[in-house]
């Protein structure tokens, strides 16, 4: 894929991944559409891009864990933008609490953002892929995706179901020409641990350990564009932790083993 001229929807584009996207897809000459909650932060990024790489930037509000944001934010894009070529489902948020002291409106926050919020952006986005001959829709998931483990029992059920809907979006629109990667980050050293929530729904408001000695940003960014360009249909990317997913998948009884004593901070 040519990535110059495309149209790309980046979603929790203010920090972190979002904003390494950001940075990597306007060198690359695409032209972008971003969003968080935060548009003064995209702002000061749409507009410091669009200086240094002389691309179309957009700036969107859209808050995914408030349904009634994502309509008026598809509304904004379609009298904006003609087309949407690439779709980053990347915004998200993370979980630090036991599951047996989490209250279920807890663990139902956690999938309006990371569920809900998404394939409800993304249904309303495919009938203008479809129309223009095709998309590509990048998801990211993380590794805990892949199997479970303490402290996130929401956050790893929340992306479990992400697999789940869009392997089904890949079989049932592949003849439209709708293309799905999914991305399993690993440790990113990203803010993700410090805006996770607890137990009462509070900000866990600390990095963790192995997030911060995490794969950077930029450099995660740039597997992930590689793995758009290739049309990977899943790709798990980070540190030693990638490992768990293979542990998992040929020795389940490792697994076991591992994942009761893994610290996972």
């Amino acid at each position: 894929m040519n990535f110059k001229g495309r149209t790309v929807w980046i979603t929790g584009a203010s920090s972190g991944i979002g904003e390494a996207l950001a940075w990597e897809l306007g060198r690359l000459g695409s032209d972008l559409v971003l969003s968080s909650r935060n548009t003064e932060k995209l702002n000061r990024l749409a507009k410091a891009i669009s200086e240094k790489y002389q691309i179309n930037t957009d700036v969107i509000f859209l808050d995914l864990g408030n349904n009634a944001t994502i309509p008026e934010a598809i509304e904004q894009f379609s009298d904006r933008h003609q087309k949407i070529d690439i779709l980053v489902n990347n915004a998200g948020i993370s979980q630090r609490s036991l599951l047996i002291e989490t209250p279920v409106e807890v663990d139902r926050q956690v999938f309006e953002v990371n569920f809900f919020g998404t394939i409800t952006l993304t249904k309303g986005l495919l009938p203008m892929m479809i129309k223009a001959g095709g998309g590509h829709i990048v998801v990211m998931s993380s590794v805990v995706g892949k199997f479970g483990i303490s402290l996130r029992s929401a956050y790893s059920a929340s992306k479990h179901a992400l697999h789940g809907f869009f392997e089904t979006l890949r079989c049932e629109l592949s003849d439209k020409n709708i293309k799905v990667t999914i991305i399993c980050p690993g440790r990113i050293r990203t803010s993700i641990s410090v805006n996770a929530v607890t137990k009462d729904g509070s900000n866990y408001g600390r990095m963790d350990e192995g997030q911060a000695k995490g794969v950077s940003p930029e450099k995660f960014a740039r597997r992930v564009v590689k793995a758009i360009h290739r049309n990977r249909k899943e790709v798990a990317t980070g540190g030693k932790e990638i490992l768990m997913i293979y542990i998992r998948r040929f020795l389940p009884w490792l697994y076991y083993i591992l994942a009761s004593r893994v610290k996972p901070t």
